[in-house]
């Protein structure tokens, strides 16, 4: 919207932004299953690849459609992430998933407030164009396109090259006995054990590694998983917020810009986001030392946080002051985070690593399938095509929503649960 581009705010809002948000939904199955046939690496170079594209154009290109391109590339760009997360994951031993996770974790917010604070203190202080943080940007994703050219290419495929694998595991465990074959895996397994009919299946799957049966393997899998009501709760509240938490992220900056405008004013966008990550890494690390009977009390808390987040968001657009809208935002993404992190543990914590894969990105995909109806009929201009301040408005009433039914869910548990005690208590009454 500045004189570098020229672009109004309604061309930024309802013609451009919502290309991300349609590429991202269209390109994320197709790039989930390429990412395992290819084995990771390949996807990771064209995540790479496609970063330094969105920002060469960002540089260059001018115009509307420029730009819509260049959000089909960014959207290219973050649903490659799932090779980056599954890369990890397929190169180290089962017992450092959670080492490398939370180092990944950390690694990506210290880098996302890292940016955010160099950006800010190169404008505010150094008062360097927004241009050169581009440029900077641009350089910081030809380095990081040098670091995948020299990762190994794994030998193991989570659905893909069943037979390969299964002889490649063969031969691996030819040396072990079956008292260390226990100890290796019973961990990981004993959240969810298979039945007879999986063992079938999974014997079924390895004869096999078509497309169509890859399909099918993923359907048995996915009907598996979300039989399960606690797996179930926390993944409704995955998808339901996640497509929130996006639409507040990718439009927050177009609502400061609508209260304070940076052409006349001093802004501090930059210290605001380097904050709430930080504080939201801090929530996320927090939480794994909280002691919570999530059985119980998930639905409670999940109601509790979602009210915090719907009048958070309501702040930011009624009261329209940038620093309530600076602290809210905050309040926000903090949050948002510390939900986040215990909605991961939860659903990670009854999931082989392959179901873990599938359900994550089942949530994803259905997160950005409702973002995207929420963008067509909110935001782009083919639908209503709202200014900023009723689009936040609506998004507000949205994680009230969300609240709603988790609270309905926590009536419906409490009441099941007392039923449950008083036929306990009859029972045992009538009990000669």
């Amino acid at each position: 919207m500045g004189p570098d581009k020229n672009l109004t705010e309604t061309e930024v809002v309802n013609e451009i932004y919502p290309f991300w948000t349609y590429s991202y939904l269209i390109l994320l199955f197709p790039v989930f299953l390429a990412t395992d046939y290819l084995r990771y690496k390949p996807v990771l170079i064209l995540q790479a690849a496609s970063f330094i594209v969105t920002y060469a154009m960002l540089m260059k290109a001018q115009g509307v459609p420029a730009m819509q391109l260049l959000e089909f590339f960014f959207g290219l760009a973050t649903a490659s992430e799932v090779a980056y997360y599954s890369y990890i994951y397929s190169v180290v031993d089962p017992s450092q998933y959670q080492t490398v996770t939370g180092i990944c974790r950390s690694v990506t917010l210290l880098g996302s407030a890292i940016g955010s604070l160099t950006g800010q203190i190169l404008v505010s202080v150094a008062h360097v164009p927004v241009f050169y943080l581009c440029v900077i940007t641009l350089a910081s994703s030809c380095t990081a396109f040098v670091a995948p050219l020299f990762l190994p290419l794994p030998s193991k495929s989570l659905f893909f090259h069943q037979r390969e694998d299964s002889a490649q595991d063969e031969a691996s465990l030819e040396p072990m006995n079956s008292s260390q074959l226990h100890g290796t895996f019973v961990d990981s397994e004993a959240k969810m054990q298979p039945s007879p009919n999986e063992i079938t299946a999974t014997m079924d799957r390895k004869s096999s590694s078509g497309l169509l049966d890859v399909l099918k393997m993923l359907w048995t899998d996915f009907l598996q998983c979300y039989s399960s009501s606690t797996l179930l709760t926390w993944s409704v509240w995955w998808a339901l917020s996640t497509c929130g938490y996006l639409q507040v992220l990718n439009y927050g900056q177009s609502l400061w810009e609508k209260i304070l405008s940076s052409s006349d004013h001093q802004i501090y966008n930059g210290y605001v986001e380097t904050i709430s990550t930080l504080l939201g890494a801090f929530a996320a690390f927090v939480v794994s030392f909280i002691k919570v009977s999530w059985a119980v009390w998930g639905e409670l808390a999940l109601f509790i946080f979602s009210v915090v987040i719907a009048v958070s968001v309501y702040l930011m657009v009624t009261i329209r002051n940038i620093w309530v809208c600076y602290a809210s935002y905050v309040l926000f993404r903090a949050t948002y985070m510390l939900l986040i992190t215990i909605a991961t543990y939860q659903i990670a914590a009854n999931l082989t690593m392959k179901r873990y894969a599938l359900v994550f990105g089942v949530n994803t995909f259905i997160a950005l399938l409702l973002q995207t109806l929420l963008t067509v009929i909110v935001v782009d201009s083919v639908g209503l095509g709202l200014d900023i301040f009723p689009q936040f408005l609506i998004y507000a009433c949205y994680f009230t929503g969300v609240a709603m039914v988790f609270f309905i869910a926590w009536l419906y548990k409490l009441v099941k649960r007392r039923r449950s005690r008083e036929q306990a208590d009859s029972g045992r009454n009538s009990a000669p």
